[in-house]
């Protein structure tokens, strides 16, 4: 039988080989002289800030809005002078036939109208056509046709609206049914929607602003749709107010409501470029909305034949790239309990210097505080997007047509101090006040689209045309 003392005696030699290999193998920390040092790692590579230059699209981007072209009209036909008689005394160039059987339809200064005095001792005067041999009122297509309201009350009840005042509230004030405010708003933004659309045109701006803000309707004040799940579809909601506007002169280009999608974003950029003057490509500043991305390539690309990086082998496809003079920058706010943290630039398009050098003429830096500003304009004046109040729509529509009202009467009602201009000389005022030394100024006057500030009145007896006047307004 084996003794204990031998199994000791294997374990110890057993330990003594394995130091033995261990020195064998371990490296030593001396090496010879032939033996290079190794090299450091070294550290690892930071992502490039830089911005990557855009590869193009292989297709063009679809809008909606640009597939359904705009008829143009007819030439106009000659004027007629009128030789018959003493000359006339009414003023009638900035009227016109709406008869469409008549050669002179919404034809404006070419002669063929005359007025006819006031039918039945009515406050508004009768035009006579020499073309069609047609009567029309003077306010036929405005919201005074068909009314027997006095003018006055309606001017001021628009104007009460258009200031942000509710519908029931405007009809205590001025002791009317809210049902025939509601019916008043209806036609007075149908009326200014078109006359927006008939001034705002051919417009040269250097920088655009856009953003967009979510308007709460009436779903989620009632508990239809709790306030959770109200910020939870925020992405997909389908109320939010788009606006574009020029910081320079303050012009609202453009203003709709939807949802916040590409398709929104396509329909606004276009609102905002069938603005612009031909060849006018101003720089873009936006959030960080990627869909902006998309839209404006759609309205401000065009096709690029790559060169061959190899002589055989198929040509490459032509991208969709945007336009060489397009700057479009984003401004990305991070915001962590209602508190804004960060705020990060990102140049999509263009140079950042060929930006700055856009705004470093009037001494800005990128930003869109002016946009942002708008916003809460927007909601001082427009009742159904204010915040914690009982003046909520009950649909898309009504939203649709404050903002309309509200367009109108900021660009061409509502002077703005930013953009008043001083006067050489100042003029006295009445009494012992002091000099005036101001001219007030719209938007649409800054412009260059006006040359006077709009009252309601004016505006809603305007009679717009069907279309621009190649002579002029």
């Amino acid at each position: 039988m084996v003794s204990h003392l031998f199994f000791y005696q294997l374990m110890v030699l057993g330990l003594l080989w394995l130091c033995v290999m261990l020195h064998d193998a371990w490296p030593s920390e001396c090496p010879g002289g032939d033996q290079k040092p190794s090299k450091p790692l070294p550290p690892p590579g930071k992502r490039s800030s830089a911005p990557k230059p855009f590869p193009g699209l292989t297709r063009t981007p679809c809008c909606a809005a640009c597939e359904q072209a705009a008829q143009e009209p007819a030439a106009p036909p000659p004027p007629i002078t009128s030789s018959r008689g003493r000359p006339r005394h009414v003023d009638t160039s900035q009227q016109f036939c709406p008869n469409p059987d008549c050669a002179y339809r919404g034809r404006v200064g070419l002669g063929n109208l005359s007025a006819n005095g006031h039918p039945n001792g009515g406050p508004w005067r009768q035009l006579y056509c020499s073309q069609c041999e047609g009567y029309v009122l003077e306010t036929h297509g405005t919201p005074f046709h068909g009314k027997r309201v006095s003018p006055d009350l309606l001017v001021w009840a628009v104007g009460a609206l258009a200031e942000g005042l509710g519908i029931r509230a405007v009809a205590r004030v001025f002791e009317v049914n809210p049902k025939t405010v509601l019916a008043w708003l209806v036609e007075v933004a149908e009326h200014a929607a078109a006359f927006s659309r008939y001034f705002l045109h051919d417009v040269r701006v250097t920088q655009v602003q856009l953003d967009e803000l979510f308007a709460l309707l009436r779903a989620v004040k009632t508990g239809e749709v709790s306030e959770a799940e109200a910020v939870a579809r925020l992405s997909r909601s389908p109320h939010w107010v788009w606006a574009a506007i020029d910081p320079v002169t303050k012009l609202l280009l453009a203003i709709d409501g939807g949802d916040r999608t590409l398709a929104m974003a396509q329909r606004v950029v276009h609102q905002v470029v069938q603005v612009l003057a031909p060849g006018c490509v101003p720089l873009f500043l936006t959030d960080g909305f990627k869909e902006y991305t998309t839209a404006l390539l759609a309205h401000c690309g065009y096709w690029v034949q790559l060169p061959r990086r190899q002589t055989p082998g198929p040509a490459p496809k032509p991208r969709w790239m945007p336009l060489p003079q397009l700057g479009y920058a984003q401004v990305i706010k991070t915001v962590r309990r209602r508190r804004l943290v960060r705020v990060s630039h990102r140049v999509v398009f263009g140079s950042l210097a060929a930006i700055e050098q856009v705004l470093a003429v009037h001494g800005w830096h990128l930003n869109t505080a002016f946009i942002e500003r708008v916003n809460l304009t927007i909601r001082q004046h427009v009742a159904a997007v204010g915040r914690r109040v009982m003046t909520l729509c009950k649909g898309e529509e009504g939203l649709h047509q404050q903002l309309a009202l509200y367009h109108m009467y900021d660009n061409f009602c509502l002077p703005h101090t930013s953009v008043r201009l001083p006067l050489p000389p100042p003029e006295p005022t009445n009494g012992s006040g002091s000099a005036k030394q101001w001219r007030s100024q719209t938007p649409a006057m800054a412009a260059g689209l006006t040359d006077h500030v709009w009252t309601l009145r004016e505006v809603l007896l305007f009679r717009v045309p069907p279309w621009p006047q190649p002579a002029g307004r």
